[in-house]
Formats: C-alpha cells, structure tokens, sequence
C-alpha cells in the first residue's frame, strides 16, 4: 500500500525486451536501500524490484501492466515518479493507494495560474468517477479533484509539487497513470448492483 507521497524522481536508464515483458532500470536517491522483492510505485504502478545496485534498480512489466498503464510509452530519460510501500507506523499524508493502476488518461489542459498550475485530464472508462474535493492518483501523486465532470477531472498542483514530481514534464496529450479512490471505487460497485 501507499500513500502517492511521491518521494523522488527517478530517470530511466535502460529498457530491455523479453517476450511480452519489459524490463526497466530505474536510478534513483534510494536505489542503495531498496531490496529484491520490495514493492515500490513508478508512476503509481506498484512493481517489484528484481535486481537493485547503489544507483538503480530493476522492474518487470507483464502483458496486463502494459495494457493498463503508460508504462509501455517510457523511453530512456524519461522522468518517473517514485515511492516506497507505507510503513504500517507512519503517516497517511496523502490517500490510500494501492499501486494498481484502473485506466489511462490524457492530459488536456494546462493552465499557469503564476504561482499554481491547473491540470485537466480526460478518461474514457466511465465506471469510474470522481467527486469534487475527492482523492484521485495521478501518477503516482496523491491529489485533489476540482471540476469534476463525467468524462474528466482537473487538479490544482502547488509549486513544490510541480518541481519534485513529473508533472514539469507533462504536455498536452501526455498519457497518465490514473488510480481512482479505493472506496469511491467500492461505493460504486454496490450502487450499480442494486
């Protein structure tokens, strides 16, 4: 589990193909105390760490990652945004993420607001929904909805933010990891059943 607190950025240093897998090598602050089987969300996709060294660690991407994710669509440099599991002793700072990613979507706003950015994305699964002033995951980043609509959602992103995750990267028609609430996600199962 996680919180989508993202803790650093990560950059891409190698993709290697094998079958239907792919394998990417991730440098990072904390490659030099991560360990083989732990859990860490890249771009809010919870992998496993298959081989780590002092400046980077190893993940595999399976067939059904790579249909639900963006992480097909990585290329060498690519700037990803990285958080070890919650620790059952800390803080919940952000929302409860799980690192299981429902859907893609698609950046298609941007606005500077000169001192706040505002961001808006558009989905197509529509079982999904968001609700003013609820969380949403994107990318890995715990955040708040504004402007929810059937189709789309916009978020207000901080300075801080900005600068120490990916979204200073983001550009119109930049493809999105997104995890919708846990229990939203619930509350909408059991409405559609009655």
């Amino acid at each position: 589990m996680f919180t989508g607190i993202v803790e650093t950025v990560g950059k891409v240093l190698a993709i290697r193909k094998e079958d239907t897998n792919i394998h990417f090598q991730i440098e990072s602050e904390f490659a030099n105390e991560l360990k083989i089987d732990q859990s860490v969300a890249h771009n809010g996709v919870c992998l496993t760490v298959t081989e780590c060294d002092n400046d980077s660690h190893w993940v595999t991407a399976i067939d059904e990652t790579l249909n639900k994710t963006n992480l097909g669509d990585w290329k060498e440099g690519d700037q990803i945004n990285l958080e070890r599991c919650m620790q059952m002793n800390g803080r919940l700072d952000g929302h409860i993420v799980q690192g299981h990613v429902d859907q893609i979507a698609e950046c298609i706003g941007i606005e500077n607001q000169e001192g706040s950015w505002v961001f808006t994305f558009r989905y197509k699964n529509l079982q999904h929904v968001t609700v003013e002033k609820g969380s949403i995951c994107v990318n890995g980043v715990s955040l708040t909805v504004v402007n929810s609509r059937e189709d789309r959602f916009s978020v207000a992103i901080i300075p801080y933010t900005y600068e120490h995750t990916n979204f200073n990267a983001f550009e119109i028609g930049t493809k999105i990891n997104l995890e919708f609430d846990i229990i939203g996600k619930y509350i909408a199962k059991l409405m559609a059943g009655r």
